[in-house]
């Protein structure tokens, strides 16, 4: 895909000067929404670029009503990439490369739904997902993304916590840049809470993935998830242990326990996990392993990832638990 270009200035340098544009935008009431996200969309479609929008359902009638269909506006539903945020690249790539043929640039405006977080530890992805972005998407020069962020509420510790992840602050039709943003080093991971008490423990090693699995089916039978997200959750448990086995020193420890309607799955080990996209991108049809991650995305309702030379891997996998 290509970048569009100043007036007047060479395509080469266009090229090398151009880069991904990641935007806040606090916004208070509707009208405030309608006027700066429709400001974006049609800045864009002036400059004969594609706009993918993914935002909830009320508020993408509200823009359908005012741009009458326009070719050149895609509108995606969030919901089909799951709950997971770590799902969430993935499906931007997949977004962006479907509007931009032909070399074609693209905008997106994309609102979470942080309203709509579940508990704690899906807060806290939404945010890495955000901040992500801007390592996923480092290397494109072919798109912008707009975030659009209710900030009626008026709280301010919130806000800071969402524009840290965003390098750019959209305002009356301009964007700045945003002196709170997190330009350098990794990702400051929230500390994972201690599991909830009663919790179950086992270590594996060489030959026990069956145990695992066994272990997990029973914990999981017994905290009530499906017998349908049991067989995901078997997948994926198999897929974090033979990483542990693999990649973690040859073992790992292996915890279960039940906490507000969510079953976890958390897999210690001392390997580290220096790629903090790991499991995010969709492995190539040529790639040989790496799938471990990607699938335990795809399969559960969260997971979270803790990483460090020093401490080793924590990976705990969330499955919801149905009201019975």
């Amino acid at each position: 895909m290509s970048t569009t270009q100043p007036p007047g200035a060479p395509e080469s340098a266009a090229r090398s000067e151009a880069r991904f544009r990641h935007e806040l935008y606090p916004y208070r009431g509707q009208d405030q929404f309608m006027t700066g996200t429709l400001g974006y969309i049609r800045e864009a479609l002036e400059a004969d670029e594609a706009v993918v929008v993914a935002v909830p359902e009320a508020r993408a009638a509200l823009l359908r009503g005012e741009l009458a269909g326009e070719p050149a506006v895609t509108f995606v539903d969030t919901a089909t990439a799951g709950p997971n945020p770590g799902r969430l690249v993935a499906a931007w790539t997949a977004w962006l490369e479907g509007s931009g043929e032909g070399g074609r640039p693209v905008r997106g405006v994309g609102e979470t739904a942080w309203s709509q977080a579940r508990n704690a530890a899906h807060l806290s992805e939404l945010r890495q997902h955000e901040w992500l972005l801007n390592q996923a998407f480092a290397r494109s020069s072919a798109w912008s993304m707009l975030c659009p962020y209710d900030a009626t509420d008026g709280d301010q510790a919130a806000l800071r916590s969402v524009s840290r992840c965003h390098p750019l602050i959209h305002e009356d039709g301009r964007n700045t840049p945003n002196g709170d943003f997190l330009d350098a080093g990794p990702y400051p991971f929230e500390v994972l809470p201690a599991p909830c008490d009663p919790y179950q423990e086992v270590s594996y090693t060489y030959g026990d993935l069956a145990a695992v699995r066994s272990k997990v089916a029973q914990c999981a039978s017994d905290a009530g998830v499906s017998q349908e997200q049991q067989a995901k959750l078997a997948v994926a448990a198999t897929e974090i242990a033979t990483n542990s086995i693999r990649h973690g020193g040859g073992s790992g420890t292996l915890r279960t326990w039940a906490q507000d309607s969510v079953f976890l799955c958390e897999f210690r080990d001392a390997g580290y996990i220096a790629d903090p996209m790991a499991g995010r991108i969709r492995p190539s049809a040529r790639q040989l392993g790496g799938r471990g991650l990607w699938l335990a995305h795809q399969l559960c309702d969260l997971v979270e990832i803790r990483s460090t030379p020093e401490q080793g891997t924590t990976v705990r996998l969330h499955m919801d638990v149905q009201a019975r």
